[in-house]
């Protein structure tokens, strides 16, 4: 499959092809698989932040279940946000991975 320069905003969640569609912090180069694997990533990543404040708002903060509750969806979130970032680096530019490198968030 053809690869394509999209721009992506992981702070947006948003992957568009053209430059000025949209702010974006990073540059890939993807098929539309991969573009769309990682729109699914995006897309956990959202999910993920909706429970944590649905979760805040229903949950009494000083219970064990809320604790519990809280750490799994930050781990849930906290995943799904690295696999975005590891995808990105794979897909990216040599400024992009540069930038993923400075961040240090990848082990």
């Amino acid at each position: 499959m053809e690869k394509r320069r999209y721009f992506v905003s992981v702070q947006a969640k948003t992957i568009v092809p053209n430059q000025g569609d949209a702010p974006y912090e990073l540059e890939i180069d993807a098929t539309i698989d991969e573009k769309h694997r990682l729109e699914r990533i995006f897309h956990e990543i959202d999910s993920y932040d909706e429970a944590t404040g649905v979760q805040a708002a229903f949950l009494p903060s000083f219970t064990t279940d809320s604790q519990n509750k809280s750490l799994e969806l930050y781990n849930g979130y906290d995943y799904f946000l690295k696999q975005a970032y590891e995808m990105i680096y794979e897909l990216g530019s040599e400024e992009t991975r540069d930038h993923i490198r400075q961040m240090k968030i990848l082990k």
